[in-house]
């Protein structure tokens, strides 16, 4: 055998492995998000920083999914303060479903607007719009659009201030910017879809904590996630 097609025989083996991999991802089994999102406004400045600190499980147990950690610096236009722009960077280590400890890492910068808005006492409403630019391990240069649409219903309060209890929602879309990521594999334009439903209670004017479920549709998997985050300002 040539070793041409020895090696075309073992990338043929290598995307078998790789299908029948995915196809063991139990749909049926509900993951865990531990989040920490956190921003820093500067006095008398138009800049910030912002980031968050995501540890996701497969399971309720210790089946790595991802560890996400990603930061940013934030500017406010003087002339529009409810947008909000932000550029930043990405790391991302993704484990392998099961007893496997394998993983491959990810390098991302992405730009964000963020638009806030209340159009009613009851209801806050914030669209973020973000590009993000891919380097993940053994796939060519990708990159990805997002557009989440968060709302937020006070349930005690018309304001979100300390001792507020209300209801978070949101859904967001992610769609990929090429087809082609390198060996001959492809991926639809439609990466993903996510849809969120949370109890959240103010803790402090800085602080908030929410409980929910998001799930999570792929091509491939759809599955659901129960979260929890902390939301700070410093």
């Amino acid at each position: 055998m040539s070793n041409r097609w020895f090696a075309r025989l073992m990338a043929w083996l290598l995307l078998v492995l790789a299908s029948a991999t995915a196809a063991q991802i139990d749909e049926s089994q509900t993951g865990l998000w531990s989040m920490l999102f956190w921003s820093k406004s500067f006095d008398n400045s138009r800049l910030g920083l912002q980031g968050d600190i995501q540890y996701r499980q497969w399971d309720v147990g210790s089946d790595l999914e991802q560890l996400l950690l990603r930061g940013g610096l934030t500017y406010r236009p003087e002339s529009a303060a409810n947008i909000l722009f932000t550029g930043g960077y990405a790391n991302i280590t993704s484990g392998t479903f099961g007893p496997s400890d394998a993983d491959s890492n990810e390098h991302r910068l992405y730009q964000e607007g963020l638009i806030s808005q209340r159009p009613a006492d009851w209801l806050y409403l914030r669209h973020r719009f973000r590009l993000e630019q891919r380097w993940v391990s053994g796939q060519d240069f990708r990159t990805r659009l997002r557009y989440a649409l968060f709302a937020d219903i006070p349930l005690n309060d018309k304001e979100l201030g300390k001792g507020a209890w209300y209801l978070s929602l949101y859904n967001e879309i992610f769609l990929n910017g090429e087809r082609d990521i390198g060996s001959g594999r492809r991926v639809d334009y439609f990466d993903r879809n996510r849809t969120y439903a949370a109890v959240g209670y103010a803790v402090s004017e800085r602080s908030r904590v929410q409980f929910g479920y998001m799930h999570q549709e792929t091509d491939d998997v759809g599955k659901g996630q129960l979260q929890l985050s902390l939301h700070h300002s410093f």
